[in-house]
């Protein structure tokens, strides 16, 4: 989360799917203002864990667009939007069935980060 917050990325929400999902056990969702921001908070991400947890993602999607960019770690997928494309397409919504997962200190997801329902 860190890696996300440490370029302004805005509304870090993270969404348990144990029970709800076979595809992974949490979605970790977050946007920026900018194709440029979110880029480049994509690839921090990426980097601090491979760095810092030795953890390289299985599937890279949607960098060279930066609209919406996917890094799957298998169990637990990243969502890294244009605050636009997370408008349209609601996944905050869309599994609003899952609770929200604590985050970390010092990391705030913003009013109504996670609407249920």
């Amino acid at each position: 989360m860190d890696a996300a917050r440490d370029l302004k990325a805005e509304d870090i929400v993270a969404l348990d799917l144990r029970g709800l999902s076979d595809v992974t056990d949490t979605f970790v969702i977050c946007h920026g203002t900018s194709n440029r921001q979110v880029a480049a908070i994509a690839e921090n991400i990426e980097r601090r864990l491979r760095s810092e947890a030795g953890r390289k993602p299985t599937h890279i999607e949607g960098l060279p667009r930066s609209e919406w960019v996917l890094l799957d770690y298998i169990d637990f997928v990243v969502h890294v939007f244009v605050h636009e494309k997370r408008e349209f397409y609601r996944l905050d919504r869309l599994w609003g069935d899952a609770p929200a997962l604590p985050l970390p200190s010092g990391v705030d997801g913003g009013a109504g980060a996670v609407e249920n329902g």
